[in-house]
């Protein structure tokens, strides 16, 4: 499903405008990001839960020169699904 087709089921769904659609779902994944990008994590109860967490340092092998190469710690965001949305994709 693309960011249009999910703004059309909103505004179906809920009976708004695409216009009020697209800026409901722009707010979320906004606030989505800011928080993540603060360090923190959101949780959605049913559906999970995004956070951020610390990848270590590590070595990693240039396939080109089959040379060593550093790859520094970096963080990444994730993303764990709840029970329900877990079930549902059974």
């Amino acid at each position: 499903m693309s960011r249009e087709e999910l703004i059309t089921k909103i505004s179906e769904d809920v009976q708004i405008t695409k216009k009020a659609a697209a800026q409901a779902l722009t707010s979320v994944l906004e606030g989505i990001q800011n928080e993540l990008a603060d360090g923190g994590k959101v949780s959605l109860v049913g559906f999970g839960t995004f956070s951020v967490v610390t990848r270590a340092a590590r070595k990693g092998i240039n396939p080109r020169t089959k040379e060593t190469i550093p790859i520094p710690e970096r963080k990444v965001p994730v993303f764990k699904a709840g029970k329900k949305l877990r079930e549902a994709v059974k």
